[in-house]
């Protein structure tokens, strides 16, 4: 796989390419120091996937990533940093990224680029256990009439705590088809990317 690393400390980023071409499986295209040179080296290589920082001088990682999957809705993009704010989490998670880790975790960076290739999202242990408090203490807005089905609505419900098809399909009884059927209904009438957006989507509009 190939892979855009951008980070705008010079050491942090032939670290992190040390270590990612140790795989035999990566490959580094590129580097680069700050969000606009993301933006460009992306649009150069097309890499597989964007390993970003977030605070770089001239663009943030946050505004680089946005501006990058305005062109290109199936980017996957993880963000590598220091800084776990719940603002910085959230708006991640809103632009449609597919990761965020902290820099101290650096034996997981690896294994969650491998599982974000394999189309799931990936967040810290520290971050998924404050995720819930924090979307909810988020603004929640008044959601129109969505014209959910009630068995929807739970199926809503238990992706958002993290449940698997299998799960879910155990316990409404469903077949693990029908419930991923049912996903890819909702993510469509909701306008939604992923069961990221979908479990962000519930704390703000549909929790009570």
């Amino acid at each position: 796989m190939t892979i855009l690393l951008v980070d705008d400390d010079p050491i942090v980023c032939l670290s992190l390419k040390t270590i990612l071409e140790a795989q035999a499986d990566i490959q580094v295209v590129a580097t680069g120091s700050n969000g606009r040179e993301a933006i460009s080296l992306y649009r150069a290589h097309k890499p597989d996937l964007l390993l970003i920082d977030i605070r770089m001088p001239e663009m943030t990682g946050l505004e680089a990533a946005e501006s990058i999957l305005s062109m290109d809705a199936h980017a996957k993009i993880l963000f590598l940093t220091t800084f776990s704010d719940d603002e910085y989490i959230i708006k991640a998670l809103r632009i449609g990224a597919k990761g965020y880790l902290l820099k101290q975790h650096f034996e997981s960076i690896v294994p969650s680029i491998k599982t974000v290739m394999l189309g799931q999202n990936v967040y810290g242990d520290e971050i998924m256990t404050r995720l819930p408090e924090m979307l909810i203490k988020s603004t929640r807005t008044t959601p129109p009439n969505l014209g959910l089905t009630e068995k929807e609505y739970q199926i809503i419900e238990h992706v958002s705590e993290g449940l698997s098809n299998k799960e879910i399909s155990d316990i409404l009884f469903l077949s693990e088809g029908t419930v991923r059927n049912y996903i890819s209904a909702i993510l469509d009438k909701l306008d939604l990317r992923d069961r990221t957006q979908m479990a962000i989507f519930y704390y703000q509009n549909l929790k009570k």
